[in-house]
């Protein structure tokens, strides 16, 4: 009817940064005459982590952020809409743009599952209640979705993650991505789109970009599409995947779509469809299927977090286990900044520091490192990443690191990594900690990977003093010394022999799990 009053629905947007598969931005289009796509700077995202006080989010993931509201605000604005952009608490914000307006109907998001953002959920419900507005929610961050799960209560979700992968592999089915409109309802008169903030406003600087990152990338939908052309259909790299994504040096060696991945720039179940349509016009094997199976373990310590919740986060992790952790902070910044004098944890750290991200080989070991060989608190780790990561993700950064520490969800007790072993068999020659810690670059081959082993006249020649130019270890485990003077395995896939979590036996009988999505997580 011509004098029904407008409806107007709020859009309420965060880690969904992007306009394909969107469920709330499509209900909306359905249900409103108005629609205000919004994005809200939370201003306590932007403080200090929990416990050890580092800043909750660092400059390479700022970054990344900006470009991606960025990116979607010209998205919305080829749709005949925009993205209205405000600083402050969303359920503030929200509550300001319904008293404004007058015509607010319903408010929409996509449900998260950690403490912070259920906390804003709650709130914003309050909110609703109090002005008489609707809330519509959708789930959308995983692969497969919660209400299709085969466990009849979350609280049924298997302790370890092979039994999760079979039974949803088996008797679920990958919901089909949402048909998005060609063009979006306008926002409602009178709401300005407002100023994108700019890293200053955070207390923080554009950081550079170093020239040996492994991703030099952007944020947002239309990099995140791009990506995944180029790693499918233009190189076919999707084929190759299983036996390049231990790789250490360059973009190419896994998908790198786990920053993406974090902000919701990428839908998962796109990704999903991509893969399908390859298997189908291209071909099918264990690389493309590994690809999912990284989806599925980012879907589990999603799923992990609504079952446990809060425990995620505790000390004592999931297992509820006593570990006497240490908290040496001297320890601890000789582990983060990279000066450990174990060069392939140092050139893991050093790349972190200086672009945000670290393959999943290297997340990996210095995960092992802090916890199993150092015994430092693993919480220390966790925030430490959750500072600097690119691609930081709440579910999987807490997930793995108890999966490290021995205290979520790995069924083999007392998993650890060997520094040297890991160095030998993944930089056989070298190159990486080259690359990064180029104060011992003139050491040859693989012998970079345990310098204390070498002569005084060998390590006078490559100009290093140890305990001077370059730190003695500051600890030496006795497993080490199996493989000082070893000569690397020089080959193309993984080592065979004792199996590392990301290492996989055939059929897909996999124990192992990747750090990320960096690995596609990689996911890394």
């Amino acid at each position: 009817m011509s004098g029904a009053a407008p409806r107007t629905v709020i859009c309420l947007l965060r880690s969904d940064l992007r306009y394909h598969d969107s469920e709330v931005l499509r209900w909306a289009q359905n249900n409103a005459d108005y629609v205000i796509p919004l994005y809200c700077f939370d201003p306590r995202q932007y403080l200090r982590t929990y416990y050890y006080g580092f800043p909750k989010t660092g400059p390479h993931r700022l970054k990344f952020l900006l470009e991606s509201v960025k990116d979607l605000r010209q998205t919305l604005k080829k749709k005949g809409s925009n993205l209205v952009v405000r600083k402050g608490n969303p359920e503030d914000v929200v509550h300001d743009l319904i008293t404004q307006l007058g015509s607010v109907t319903a408010v929409a998001f996509h449900e998260e599952a950690t403490k912070e953002e259920l906390d804003v959920e709650k709130a914003l419900q309050r909110v609703c209640v109090q002005h008489g507005v609707k809330i519509q929610t959708f789930w959308a961050s995983t692969l497969y979705h919660r209400d299709d799960l085969p466990f009849r209560h979350i609280s049924r979700l298997p302790d370890v993650y092979t039994q999760f992968r079979k039974a949803v592999e088996a008797q679920a089915k990958v919901r089909p991505t949402v048909q998005m409109p060609d063009q979006l309802k306008p926002l409602a008169p009178g709401v300005e789109d407002g100023c994108i903030p700019v890293p200053e406003e955070f207390g923080q600087k554009d950081p550079l970009t170093d020239p040996r990152t492994a991703f030099p990338c952007c944020g947002g939908e239309t990099q995140a599409l791009m990506r995944l052309q180029h790693y499918f259909w233009d190189t076919n790299l999707v084929a190759s995947y299983k036996e390049t994504r231990n790789g250490l040096i360059g973009i190419d060696y896994s998908t790198k779509f786990a920053p993406w991945l974090a902000l919701g720039c990428i839908s998962p179940r796109y990704i999903y469809e991509q893969i399908r349509k390859y298997e189908k016009e291209r071909t099918a094997n264990q690389s493309t299927y590994w690809v999912i199976f990284e989806l599925l373990w980012r879907d589990y310590f999603r799923f992990v977090a609504l079952k446990y919740g809060t425990r995620i986060f505790l000390l004592k992790g999931l297992q509820d286990k006593e570990v006497p952790w240490k908290k040496d902070p001297k320890l601890f910044d000789a582990w983060k900044e990279g000066r450990t004098g174990v060069p392939f944890v140092d050139a893991n750290m050093r790349e972190l520091a200086a672009t945000g991200f670290m393959s999943n080989r290297g997340r990996q070991n210095v995960a092992s490192f802090l916890t199993k060989d150092l015994g430092l608190d693993w919480r220390m780790g966790a925030e430490w990443f959750e500072y600097l990561l690119v691609d930081y993700d709440v579910c999987s950064n807490y997930g793995n690191w108890l999966y490290s520490a021995g205290i979520g969800n790995d069924p083999r007790e007392n998993r650890k990594f060997n520094m040297i072993k890991q160095g030998l068999d993944y930089d056989s020659n070298g190159d990486y900690v080259r690359l990064w810690v180029p104060e011992i670059q003139c050491v040859k081959g693989g012998e970079i990977h345990t310098l204390w082993a070498l002569s005084n006249a060998a390590l006078s020649q490559a100009g290093i003093a140890l305990g001077e130019t370059y730190p003695l270890p500051v600890v030496l485990a006795r497993e080490w010394s199996r493989h000082i003077n070893q000569k690397p395995n020089k080959r193309d896939h993984p080592p065979r022999g004792r199996k590392d979590p990301s290492d996989t036996p055939r059929q897909h009988k996999d124990r192992g799990m990747d750090f990320y999505f960096s690995r596609n997580k990689d996911l890394s």
